[in-house]
C-alpha cells in the first residue's frame, strides 16, 4: 500500500503542477477574442477535445470534460481510499449529467453526458431512466439516497446536499469545504430561488449546518446561526443577491486549502484531495476567463473580483 500511495501522491502533484494557473487565466480574460483565449489553452490539459472555433458554452463544456478526464486519471493511480475520495469530490459531475438528463426528458436537447467512467456511482442506471419518478427511484436505491421529491429542484438539491454530507463524513480534509458548500446551496435554494427543502435535503443540511440555521426564517438569521465550519463561506455577504461573490470566494478558499494539502508530506489521501481541489478550482477559473473573453473583456471587472 505504501508504494501505491507514493505513486498516487506523486501523480497527484505532477497533475496539479500542470494546471493553467491564475496568471494564464488573467491573460485569457484579456484576450481580444474568445478564439485567441482558446488557442492559449493549447499547451494545457484543457486542449483535449477543444475546438478553437467553439462558442463560449461549448468551450466551457470542453474544459469541464477535460477536468473529468484528469480526475479519472488521478483516481486510477490511487489506492482504493484515494480513488473513493476523488469520486466523492467529483460528485458534481454526476449531478450535472442528471440535470441535463432531466432537461432532455422535458424535451430540451442537451450535449452528450460527461464520460464519468469510474467516477460514477449511479449514473449508468440514471441514464436509462425515462421519467423524474424513475430518477428518484434510482437515487433512493443508491448511495445518493432518496432526495424526497420528483421536481428538478428537489432532485438536484437533494443530490447536492447528499454529496456534501457524504463528503464531510468520508473525506475529513474536505469537511470544511462541504459545510461551506452546503451553506451556499441552502441559502441559494431558500433565499434566492424561494424554494423549500424536502425533508431529506433538510436532514442532510442539518447535519452540516445545524437545525437552527436550516429552520431560520430569513437570510440574516440563517447566516447568524451557522456553525463556524460553514460560517466562513458567507462571512462577507450581507444579501442573498451577492451569493455569487461568496461562491467565487469559496473556490478561492478551496484552492488555498488544496495547495496546503498538496504540499503536505503524508502518503495518504490528503495530497490527493488537495490535487482534486486545485485542479477543480483551476477549471472553474478558466471557464470564468473564457466567459470574460467571450464578452470582449466587458466582464473583466467582475472577473477580477472573482479572483480577488
Amino acid at each position: 500500500m505504501g508504494a501505491r500511495w507514493a505513486a498516487g501522491v506523486t501523480r497527484a502533484r505532477a497533475m496539479a503542477a500542470g494546471r493553467a494557473g491564475a496568471e494564464a487565466a488573467r491573460r485569457m480574460a484579456d484576450g481580444p477574442a474568445l478564439a485567441d483565449s482558446l488557442r492559449a489553452l493549447a499547451g494545457t490539459p484543457y486542449r483535449r477535445d477543444l475546438d478553437v472555433r467553439a462558442e463560449a458554452g461549448e468551450a466551457a463544456r470542453a474544459v469541464t470534460a477535460s477536468l473529468v478526464w484528469q480526475l479519472r486519471v488521478l483516481a486510477g493511480w490511487q489506492p482504493r481510499p484515494g480513488a473513493a475520495a476523488v469520486r466523492l469530490l467529483a460528485s458534481r459531475f454526476e449531478i450535472d449529467n442528471t440535470r441535463d438528463h432531466l432537461r432532455t426528458l422535458d424535451g430540451t436537447p442537451q450535449p452528450p453526458p460527461l464520460r464519468l467512467g469510474a467516477l460514477s456511482t449511479a449514473w449508468p442506471r440514471l441514464s436509462r431512466t425515462t421519467s423524474a419518478a424513475q430518477v428518484r427511484g434510482v437515487l433512493a436505491s443508491s448511495v445518493w439516497g432518496d432526495p424526497g421529491g420528483e421536481s428538478p429542484a428537489a432532485l438536484l438539491t437533494g443530490m447536492r446536499l447528499s454529496a456534501a454530507a457524504r463528503t464531510a463524513a468520508n473525506v475529513p480534509p474536505a469537511a470544511r469545504w462541504a459545510a461551506g458548500e452546503a451553506a451556499l446551496l441552502t441559502a441559494r435554494e431558500v433565499f434566492v430561488s424561494g424554494g423549500v427543502l424536502t425533508a431529506a435535503a433538510s436532514a442532510h443540511a442539518s447535519r452540516l449546518l445545524g437545525r437552527a440555521a436550516v429552520r431560520a426564517a430569513d437570510f440574516d438569521g440563517f447566516r447568524g446561526r451557522l456553525p463556524s465550519a460553514a460560517r466562513w463561506a458567507l462571512a462577507s455577504v450581507d444579501r442573498p443577491e451577492d451569493l455569487w461573490r461568496a461562491e467565487a470566494r469559496w473556490w478561492t478558499e478551496v484552492e488555498r486549502d488544496g495547495l496546503r494539502l498538496l504540499h503536505g508530506a503524508g502518503l495518504d489521501p490528503s495530497p490527493v484531495v488537495g490535487a482534486t481541489a486545485v485542479l477543480s478550482a483551476d477549471a472553474w477559473r478558466v471557464r470564468a476567463a473564457l466567459e470574460c473573453a467571450a464578452h470582449g473583456g466587458r466582464a473583466r471587472e467582475a472577473f477580477d473580483e472573482l479572483l480577488g
